[in-house]
């Protein structure tokens, strides 16, 4: 299945699983004397055992996923590349602190209900499968940064090597494990909230936080086209002009890869960014660059913080899951939802969310995720334009593309 096809597919059965756990747990809720009610006994109790499963995996997606993308950049670190990567990083991490601020400013006047005196009890589990971690969230990051660094230091060959198989084994574990049990895992979240009265007390926020982030990206992307027309000495609008139908096809295909060879073409029109960096950062970029993406997570990660647990993560907590979540960001794995598969060790780690946090996490993030997609392919441009005020000002890589009017 291609890339395209597999995120789609993706998504409708994350809304189906939505749709169809909100109306059954709505009907179970209104009629506690029915005889379907048991339903209710085998839900609760398969939803922790998906999220057993999940979570035990979030430690080896992490050292599976982080460890080679380090040991990678070691073996390619020519200027460039570390720079590009390093502007890419700095972009996630800024947008996921832009998203902070604006959390704490907006977040607490969007009404949201935090009382549970009014919500009906999930039953007790019945059948309780208990499959701890291998090893801790943090303790998986630390092992994965350690690791990674010092494979490239001694340039082991043989570690290298493992670890790229290690992270094809996870990628199928992620792909045909992980991925498959997200529809059910949300579906029966979302049963369960719905059961509890405390879906109908949320839906006007989740719509709002949907809105909000939407409008948080094209802030985000008038700061990088901004920074990238001071960098370069040359026109961003030149640049973001071209880029509607890479912002429109990311839009409709909700992926990266599938929007890549559109997004080339769009900035190639571009007459102030030359040949051959468009052809080196547009395609890394897709790759490495998620501010969207990360915006998004941040505010949202918040906004369920204080619907589910009744405060806001501290400052302090909140500083420390953007750093992170930009590392994650850089070394997301390229599948569906990868943005969120690979943070959800420091959602759960640093933030703290359980499985009812996790799984409305994934699916109101997946309602929204062809926009951050659109984002993080249209920054691109702002991206490459960066490097061509930091290595080609004085078009020392090469002419930039000049082109009539009509280009």
């Amino acid at each position: 299945m291609s890339t395209k096809a597999a995120d789609f597919s993706l998504i409708l059965k994350l809304l189906a699983g939505i749709v169809i756990g909100s109306l059954a747990g709505t009907y179970l809720g209104a009629h506690t004397e029915s005889p379907l009610h048991c339903i209710m006994d085998a839900v609760v109790s398969l939803r922790y055992i998906f999220g057993q499963i999940i979570f035990f995996l979030v430690p080896l997606v992490i050292v599976g996923f982080i460890t080679p993308a380090i040991v990678r950049l070691g073996q390619n670190a020519s200027k460039i590349l570390f720079t590009a990567v390093a502007i890419a990083y700095l972009s996630s991490i800024g947008a996921a602190f832009f998203s902070t601020i604006s959390g704490y400013a907006i977040i607490p006047h969007l009404s949201i209900a935090t009382s549970a005196e009014t919500l009906r009890t999930l039953p007790k589990i019945v059948f309780q499968l208990d499959i701890p971690p291998l090893f801790s969230v943090m303790s998986a990051l630390v092992f994965a940064l350690l690791f990674g660094v010092a494979i490239s230091w001694t340039k082991s060959e043989t570690m290298g090597r493992l670890f790229s198989e290690l992270e094809r084994i996870m990628s199928a574990l992620v792909l045909h494990v992980m991925i498959p049990i997200l529809p059910f895992f949300v579906g029966m979240s979302f049963l369960g909230l719905a059961y509890e009265g405390s879906l109908s007390l949320h839906l006007p926020v989740f719509i709002s936080m949907v809105l909000i982030v939407i409008v948080g990206h094209f802030i985000w992307l008038t700061v990088l086209y901004g920074i990238g027309g001071l960098l370069s000495g040359r026109n961003p609008w030149e640049v973001f002009r071209h880029y509607a139908p890479a912002y429109l096809t990311a839009v409709g295909t909700m992926s990266s890869a599938a929007t890549l060879p559109v997004a080339l073409e769009c900035a190639r029109k571009s007459r102030v960014l030359s040949k051959n960096l468009v052809e080196f950062m547009i395609p890394l970029g897709s790759t490495v660059h998620l501010c969207g993406s990360v915006l998004t997570e941040t505010f949202f990660c918040m906004t369920l913080h204080l619907m589910l647990y009744g405060t806001l993560p501290s400052v302090g907590v909140m500083i420390l899951f953007c750093m992170l979540l930009g590392i994650f960001a850089v070394g997301a794995p390229g599948v569906p939802g990868g943005t969120v598969v690979a943070s959800l060790g420091i959602v759960t780690g640093v933030l703290g969310f359980d499985q009812n946090g996790v799984a409305l996490l994934i699916a109101i993030f997946a309602l929204q995720d062809s926009f951050g997609t659109a984002c993080n392919i249209t920054g691109d441009g702002a991206l490459t334009l960066m490097l061509e005020g930091i290595f080609n000002k004085n078009e020392q890589l090469g002419e930039l593309q000049h082109r009539g009017e009509n280009a």
